[in-house]
């Protein structure tokens, strides 16, 4: 690991991905493996003016121990002084980091009924924080680290130290750091890039999208009438641009909930809830998920699915080419931000409200109306993007136009 390279990395998180504006409070989530990145971040939010930053540690072996341990009822409801803690920030329009390093299966062999009724009561009892980050109230960002038992699954050919250098040296590449101070000019213009696909596809007034692969993706995508495709930065409602995810390669969209017909086979294992996820295939009717198959942690899933009505609904349809930076470095992650960005990917749950015209400023019902999946305490992406991959979009007039071809932009 490169010292000057992990600055820049975490200048370019605190300036870029939050953009850390004077005054602002600035909560990171980070490991306690990944403590070295913490501090950088701190060092960068102070020294953009943050008036304070409020570090959360976490790690994961203390992480297993409570989820295999913690009396049952633990994880019936969200302790009172967290819900208040999130609650205060977010009003105070906070800029939140989150490290994600965890070892993909940390959770194997916990009891899945247990992840499931943590999600429901996180959800339900933090629903006004996760609705406030869902419709930009603050900004927010999500990007990674190496750990040593992420880095060895990724490179399990390779002994401890090489394996975590390897990753260093992937994860640095797939964000654009290069140790020249360049970061931030690439990244605005990266940003710039996928701003201009998305008015390509916004002005195509799509009506849906249909999905081919061989193999076996075969679904229609309906689109609701006034759906935007982002990607990029978002702005926050204080007018303050940043990026949710680093790296993001992706431009996305909300569908119809309701217009969602056919098969659906992932390409990717997924990494969800400290487990893995393989060889997942799912089944929709008018939107709703109503086949769940899975090689691998199909109780995981189909628990994750069954959190509540609104997670058997799809809340995003994003689309990113197979000639990426990070597809074509040809390594599976096992980590969504990364995966999720190396092939095209839907999610179930709920949709981000900025994905339909004026959407952040909508209440709850007119969301609805307006056709996306707008209420659930889940949001999981899966993906789904192969060579192969066929998406033809139908536009208002009736007309066919090839959206991606070979999995790759033919607009």
């Amino acid at each position: 690991m490169n010292d000057k390279k992990l600055m820049e990395y975490a200048r370019l998180v605190a300036g870029v991905g939050i953009n850390v504006q004077k005054g602002q409070m600035v909560l990171i989530n980070c490991p306690v493996e990944c403590a070295d990145f913490g501090r950088c971040l701190t060092t960068a939010a102070y020294d953009l003016g943050a008036r304070d930053v409020i570090v959360n540690w976490s790690d994961d072996a203390v992480s297993r121990e409570h989820w295999l341990r913690a009396e049952d009822s633990v994880f019936d409801a969200v302790y009172p002084w967290d819900i208040l803690r999130n609650k205060t920030l977010a009003e105070a329009g906070m800029g939140r980091i989150s490290v994600d390093a965890s070892d993909p299966e940390n959770l194997l062999g916990v009891d899945a009924e247990r992840l499931q009724r943590w999600d429901v009561a996180n959800g339900r009892d933090n629903r006004e924080f996760y609705r406030s980050m869902m419709a930009n109230g603050f900004p927010w960002c999500v990007v990674s680290v190496p750990s040593l038992k992420w880095a060895k699954k990724v490179f399990p050919e390779l002994d401890a130290q090489q394996a975590v250098d390897k990753l260093w040296d992937a994860i640095f590449a797939a964000v654009r750091v290069t140790g020249d101070a360049s970061a931030v000019k690439a990244w605005q213009d990266h940003c710039k890039h996928l701003e201009t696909l998305c008015s390509k596809l916004n002005s195509l007034r799509l009506t849906q999208l249909h999905y081919t692969n061989a193999l076996g993706t075969d679904v229609v995508v309906g689109l609701p009438e006034e759906h935007l495709w982002l990607g990029g930065a978002d702005t926050s409602k204080a007018g303050v641009r940043f990026v949710a995810n680093m790296p993001t390669e992706e431009i996305f969209s909300a569908p119809q909930r309701d217009a969602v017909d056919g098969v659906i086979c992932a390409s990717k294992p997924l990494a969800l809830n400290g487990n893995l996820v393989e060889g997942i295939r799912l089944t929709l009717e008018k939107g709703r998920i109503v086949g769940i198959h899975a090689d691998k942690g199909e109780d995981v899933l189909r628990r994750a699915i069954e959190t509540d009505e609104g997670s058997h609904y799809l809340g995003e349809v994003a689309l990113v080419p197979v000639n990426s930076p990070i597809a074509q470095s040809g390594l599976l992650f096992y980590n969504t931000l990364f995966d999720e960005n190396a092939a095209c990917h839907f999610a179930f749950g709920e949709a981000y409200p900025a994905c339909v015209k004026g959407g952040d400023d909508l209440p709850l019902e007119t969301l609805k109306a307006r056709g996306i999946n707008a209420e659930s305490s889940t949001h999981v992406d899966f993906m789904v993007g192969t060579d192969d991959l066929s998406v033809i979009g139908t536009m208002q007039d009736g007309r066919e136009v090839v959206i991606l071809k070979d999995g790759r932009f033919a607009l």
